[in-house]
């Protein structure tokens, strides 16, 4: 059947969408006005999303609940959790679902035909017949509830969105663009957090959480993508069938109105905690936030993106080094959100002074009416154009499948016109004209529009409070007490009552009959054999190059890996440093903002980055790389090159100021990522007391690179001959053909034309560098805590199962999907509360256990305790083995972009893993059985005997449990 020939669809009309070589289709299901858009291609990863236009009139989280709970069990598929069934049971390259401020979605990938099908009918089955009216438990699991183990017991408030908000409210981050939202559409759905304000959610009620779903999620209201390779006629016509025939059309009143303009720029105070004696100075974040637009302007979408990059978001940015010179923040960040109805732009002084935000407003717009006067660099406008095209031509998007993020870029539109969803891939065109006009002074008549001229705009203060958290959590204490006090013995027996049901409903599991409900694939739909490595060993000049023969569609893709193995301990941390120096320090030939201008303008990108990797030949050693990766299109090759010799061999560590800068805004940065990564920051601080390789990862990006970048940043404004002299040297050291290995992804043909350009250019490096023995690495275990201004933990658990005399199989790849699936998600996460949990092995032995956004503390350490029981225990159906093998093959067939089918098959050169073995693990699991499990409980036993801990969080929860620690100190200071 063609798409033309199905009745129950009317096509509104179809496009040729060639900048993305594809066919679009916007269609509208006429019973019930369903919308419907297509980008039909030869892209075998198949993406399938519904969405609805959510607008919340409050902040307690109800789309952002239901979003949790439509996931909790179905009419068709009624078990409790089907989203962790898909998760550890299909083939999906993609499975989640995303609450926006204005709507809500639900996306899955896949490659397998048949898997897609289940997949798309276990989400519209959740969206349309959940069980939320059947179970109120799946309410205040996810939620929030009251808990009270006993009579005696204190109340307390727990569920996973009330935990993952309090984490989310912990981060001045989250605060501060929470409210800039806020501030500038006051009078429309942005003002209200969809995500959910803790304050607030526990006020939401049952009812009113049912009255939002019933309203909202309704095939009138709902918006159905689909993208790749398929049969699409076919898939409509049985979305027909399945659920949209169903249901009559319904008026449904998601309109989101357009803000009006104000009369004056607002400014909005707010605050956030710091700890009790924590200096306030320096700990304040400034914006300056305008309207622009909106959506549905598809040349100023892609316009502030560019003036973002030429006057704020680039090196030397005008506006950025004005604040700079000023005194103003640590960091200075620009961002345009262009998923709204009407975007806004700002500007944002991280670690600034309340004190100096007028100046900080002036010094903006003093920068941009002299912008505006003299013209903005031509150079940077062309960098910030080419930049984002490059982007879009790649469509490299990691992990996720091209057509989620194309799926989410209709949306930007799609949301607002029906008949608009491909504006924004349909965007070739657009480069085109932005190239065209910065010729002229439209750039600059946009600033003076929508930037200086503009009332309808906020600045926003969010100040350091210390020890707010703390009252507050005393506040909450004491209200619960108060509460709980008030109750009669009858109302306090029901609390009691109610929390062990909800405990008693979570810890049941769903009845065989409900599992066999689920659709799932079966072993003999696995690929038997892994994915083949594609290395090729070559030589420029005596310099080995690893080609990859990937059809990359006309880009080389080319890392330069010098060997750093020799780089002291105690020399780490400045190697880090020089990753965020080199591109972005003045050389030879350029100032450092040109440099930027002309990688932007000619690449896709040159960076810099420090590689570590076990060594897995050599057990306790590393492979230390640094690494200078280059993109860049074919004739632009020379170009390219010749910059990276610019980098590698001429840059300048004489400007202090500079320096100091780069310094100042890395600490920045990674005060951030200490706590909302918190989980990986602890496993790697915790494992660094036993593991080379943790060691490593603490000093690059973790809490003793912090603690480096403290000590570099007073020494550079003090004495900093010391720094320099130590980045010169190791630069010096660093960038000799002796050290280097060449990675090259690319066909024979790109290649054969890369080799000349290569040669010329490596050549120029110097022949020899002293290259000393490894550095050396003294084990230090320590159980720590640090503390933060968070509301919730992150837990660690490390240990190293080679230390115990075990080896690595293929079967610890199963446990993981099953740890992460199973038993720590139903204990962590479900039974306690938490947002997330993870158990990882490493070929090299390091393994460990992490929560995320935790709750709890002491609790989660006894759940990691209790792992080897389980495992002894581990008795599952054929039907549960063969879903838990499915959900690991997912992971390890995830489809990669052609840059990460070289990376990976350069990862396992340099590791030396060869095909046989990974074709031997796979084997391992695809074989596994229930014993082969129950095998891996002695080895986890004595990863846990070793008794490593780390955590990450709440100060009061810290120190109630600080018997566990051999030390306790704060985060950062």
């Amino acid at each position: 059947m063609r798409i033309d020939e199905l009745t129950q669809f009317e096509i509104i009309k179809e496009e040729n969408i060639s900048d993305i070589k594809s066919q679009g289709y916007i269609l509208r299901h006429k019973k019930t006005g369903a919308r419907v858009c297509v980008i039909s291609n030869d892209d075998d990863n198949k993406v399938f999303c519904i969405g609805f236009r959510t607008t919340p009139t409050d902040e307690t989280g109800v789309p952002h609940i239901i979003e949790h709970t439509v996931l909790c069990g179905s009419d068709k598929f009624p078990v409790k959790d089907p989203f962790v069934e898909l998760a550890k049971g299909s083939l999906n390259t993609f499975i989640n679902a995303i609450t926006y401020p204005d709507k809500t979605l639900y996306p899955i990938g896949s490659c397998n035909d048949q898997d897609f099908r289940n997949l798309m009918d276990v989400y519209l089955d959740a969206v349309f017949h959940p069980n939320i009216t059947k179970y109120k438990e799946i309410f205040k699991q996810e939620g929030w509830h009251y808990e009270l183990e006993s009579k005696e017991a204190p109340l307390t408030i727990n569920g996973i969105v009330y935990n993952e908000m309090k984490g989310a409210y912990s981060s001045p981050e989250s605060v501060l663009h929470r409210q800039i939202t806020a501030s500038l559409f006051p009078d429309n759905t942005y003002s209200n957090n969809s995500g959910g304000n803790p304050k607030a959610i526990p006020t939401l009620t049952y009812e009113d959480y049912i009255d939002f779903y019933s309203k909202y999620y309704h095939p009138s209201n709902s918006y159905i993508y689909l993208y790749g390779d398929m049969d699409v006629a076919e898939q409509l016509k049985w979305i027909d069938e399945e659920y949209l025939r169903e249901y009559d059309a319904l008026f449904v009143d998601s309109e989101i109105k357009e803000q009006k303009p104000f009369d004056k720029v607002k400014e909005v105070r707010l605050d956030y905690s710091i700890a009790e004696d924590e200096s306030t100075e320096n700990k304040t974040y400034l914006s300056y936030n305008r309207v622009i637009g909106n959506s549905l302007d598809k040349l100023l979408y892609l316009a502030f993106d560019v003036i973002d990059y030429a006057l704020i978001s680039a090196p030397g940015a005008p506006v950025k080094m004005a604040l700079i010179n000023e005194g103003i923040g640590e960091e200075i960040s620009g961002s345009f959100s262009g998923g709204m109805k009407q975007m806004a732009f700002s500007v944002v002084a991280k670690n600034a002074n309340e004190k100096d935000s007028r100046r900080f407003v002036e010094i903006i717009e003093n920068t941009l009416r002299e912008q505006v006067k003299e013209g903005i660099l031509k150079e940077s406008l062309i960098a910030g154009i080419n930049s984002i095209e490059f982007k879009f031509r790649e469509a490299d998007f990691g992990s996720f499948p091209k057509g989620l993020l194309y799926g989410i870029q209709c949306f930007d539109s799609w949301l607002f016109d029906d008949l608009k969803p491909f504006i924004h891939l349909q965007c070739l065109d657009t480069f085109a004209q932005l190239k065209k006009l910065v010729e002229t002074n439209y750039f600059e008549e946009l600033v003076q529009k929508y930037l200086l001229d503009n009332t309808h705009g906020s600045t926003v203060i969010v100040a350091p409070n210390p020890g707010k958290n703390n009252r507050e959590e005393e506040e909450l204490k004491e209200k619960l007490a108060k509460y709980k006090a008030s109750l009669s013995d009858d109302e306090i027996n029901q609390l009691v009552e109610e929390t062990k049901a909800l405990k008693l409903y979570q810890e049941t599991p769903s009845s065989p009959e409900d599992l066999m409900k689920l659709p799932m694939l079966s072993r003999d739909d696995l690929k038997k054999e892994a994915a083949p490595y594609t290395n090729i060993e070559d030589s420029i000049d005596g310099i080995t190059v690893v080609r990859h023969d990937v059809e990359t569609t006309g880009i080389h893709y080319i890392s330069l890996l010098f060997d750093a193995n020799d780089i002291k301990m105690d020399e780490i941390e400045y190697l880090s440093v020089l990753s965020s120096l080199l591109g972005y320090v003045d050389t030879d030939n350029y100032s450092y903002m040109d440099l930027s201008n002309a990688i932007n303008i000619y690449t896709g990108g040159i960076d810099t980055m420090v590689s570590i990797c076990p060594d897995l030949r050599n057990k306790g050693e590393v492979i230390a790389k640094y690494d200078v990766s280059i993109k860049v299109l074919e004739d632009d090759l020379p170009k390219a090159m010749m910059l990276a010799d610019e980098i590698m061999s001429k840059s300048h560590f004489d400007d202090v100021k500079r320096l100091l800068e780069i310094v100042t805004q890395s600490k920045s940065r990674l005060q951030i990522l200490l706590s909302s990564m918190g989980n990986y920051i602890a496993v790697m601080r915790n494992m660094s007391g036993f593991s080379k390789y943790a060691a490593y990862q603490d000093r690059i990006r973790g809490i003793a690179f912090y603690r480096a970048l403290c000590e570099m940043e007073n020494q550079l404004k003090n004495d900093p001959k010391p720094v320099i002299d130590k980045l010169s040297d190791i630069y010096d050291r660093l960038f000799a053909q002796n050290r280097l290995l060449v990675s090259y992804t690319g066909n024979e043909k790109l290649y054969e034309k890369a080799k000349p350009v290569m040669a010329k250019y490596l050549g120029s490096l110097k022949k020899e560098s002293m290259v000393g023995d490894k550095s050396v690495f003294v084990p230090e275990k320590k159980n720590e805590a640090f503390t933060d201004n968070s509301q919730i933990q992150y837990v660690a658990r490390t240990g190293d199962f080679k230390d115990a005399g075990f080896e690595y199989t293929g079967n610890l790849r199963l446990l993981k999907s099953i740890m992460s699936y199973d038993y720590l998600w139903n204990n962590v996460r479900i039974l306690g509360g938490a947002y997330g949990c993870d158990f990882t092995t490493l070929r090299s032995g390091e393994t460990y256990f992490a929560s995320y956004r935790d709750p709890n503390l002491e609790k989660t350490n006894k759940v990691y305790d209790g792992v080897p029981q389980y495992l002894r225990e581990f008795n599952p159906s054929e039907r549960d083995m063969t879903r838990y093998i499915i959900g690991t093959f997912s992971s390890l067939d995830t489809p990669l972009t052609p840059e990460s089918k070289g990376d990976r098959s350069m990862m396992a050169y340099i590791q030396g893993i060869s095909y046989e073995q990974i074709q031997r693990e796979r084997d391992e699991i695809l074989n596994a059985q229930p014993e082969d499990i129950r095998k891996l409980a002695d080895m986890i036993q004595a990863v846990l005997d070793q008794n490593n801990l780390c955590v990450i969080g709440n100060e009061n929860m810290i120190k109630e449990a600080s018997d566990m620690f051999d030390s306790i100190e704060k985060l950062t200071n």
